[in-house]
């Protein structure tokens, strides 16, 4: 029966060995208990670094100039503008030496050469240059007082002319001039013109009326050689004086000449009230010419016998006397009563000595 045996003890040897197992675990268990308090393990916790602090102590006086507020650096200094150069303007050119062509006169002249325009310049007047063409030089008042002359005028006649001059020491011949006058008593015109060869220098003409006053002009107009027409206007309307050339206006208050009907006028004069001319008798007059206007101041010299073409003949001699330091010309002019008053003898002078002679060589009357 050692099988039923053998089956009986399986049971009582499984829990012996099983109770074997168990107290083997425990015995671990404890061994592992008691190892762990007595041997430290490796810890694998990150260490936390030593930090050192350090406290900077600033001296006292340093510390408060640290702690105040910075003040804003002073702003740099304000550059001050240049001021801009002003153009400077050439004082007057003296006279030139004599040129080429002869002197001109008023009537029969040609004007001197223009100044030449700069950029946005304005036209310049006769007597001052624009730049800065800002504004327009003050135009020379007529006179208040306007001597009132009982005038004449002569009749309507054609004057030939021959012409001499003397530049740089030397006379030179062979130029002419004629002067048409027209009038019928109311109104007037004066057409001129001046050569030299076949060379026509100068165109000019006058009109307008024959008023109270005497010649009253309404429009002045000059040709030059190579150069534009210009116009003189006298506005009965507006009364003013304008020019075509310039922005320069007068005030017109009668009376008024341009430079070729001053001449007719003091012939009106001397055929209406001869009385006026004595020596040293003196006529005022507003002349307008191309591009500006000025009181022309005349004196009676006398009487003077003129050598003619047609004869000799007496004539008043009349000056018109430039003003002190001024480059202008003076204008010698002689009025024969003889023969209503037409003159028969005009000269220009330059400030240089250099002079335009014209002298009556036909006089062809329109009755």
């Amino acid at each position: 029966m050692p099988d039923s045996r053998a089956r009986r003890d399986r049971p009582l040897m499984f829990g012996r060995w099983f109770a074997l197992l168990v107290a083997s675990v425990l015995l671990h268990l404890l061994v592992f208990g008691w190892a762990n308090g007595r041997i430290g393990l490796p810890s694998f916790q990150t260490s936390t670094p030593n930090v050192v602090t350090a406290t900077l102590r600033i001296p006292p006086a340093q510390e408060a100039a640290t702690m105040a507020p910075a003040e804003p650096p002073p702003p740099p200094p304000k550059k001050k503008a240049r001021p801009r150069p002003r153009k400077r303007v050439p004082p007057p050119l003296p006279p030139p030496a004599a040129s080429a062509a002869v002197p001109e006169p008023a009537g029969l002249e040609v004007p001197a050469p223009e100044p030449a325009i700069e950029d946005d310049a304005t036209l310049p007047s006769a007597a001052a240059s624009e730049p800065d063409q800002a504004s327009a030089p003050a135009a020379e008042p007529v006179p208040e007082a306007v001597t009132a002359y009982r005038t004449d005028p002569p009749p309507s006649a054609t004057l030939d002319f021959k012409a001499s001059a003397l530049r740089k020491g030397e006379y030179i011949y062979g130029g002419s001039g004629e002067i048409k006058w027209e009038t019928d008593g109311r109104h007037y015109s004066v057409r001129g013109e001046a050569r030299v060869l076949f060379l026509t220098l100068l165109n000019f003409k006058s009109e307008g009326e024959i008023d109270s006053f005497g010649v009253a002009p309404e429009l002045y107009s000059e040709k030059r050689f190579r150069k534009a027409e210009t116009n003189t206007h006298f506005h009965r309307e507006r009364n003013t004086i304008s020019f075509s050339a310039s922005t320069l206006s007068y005030p017109r208050a009668g009376g008024e000449q341009d430079r070729s009907s001053v001449i007719w006028q003091l012939a009106s004069i001397g055929r209406g009230d001869a009385g006026k001319f004595f020596p040293d008798a003196q006529f005022d007059f507003f002349v307008a010419g191309a591009r500006d206007g000025e009181v022309w101041q005349f004196r009676v010299i006398g009487e003077e016998e003129i050598e003619t073409g047609l004869g000799n003949f007496l004539a008043w001699h009349v000056l018109r006397v430039p003003r002190p330091g001024s480059y202008e010309q003076k204008v010698d002019i002689w009025l024969a009563p003889q023969q209503e008053w037409y003159p028969v003898k005009l000269r220009y002078t330059e400030t240089n000595g250099d002079y335009l002679e014209l002298l009556l060589s036909k006089l062809v009357s329109a009755q």
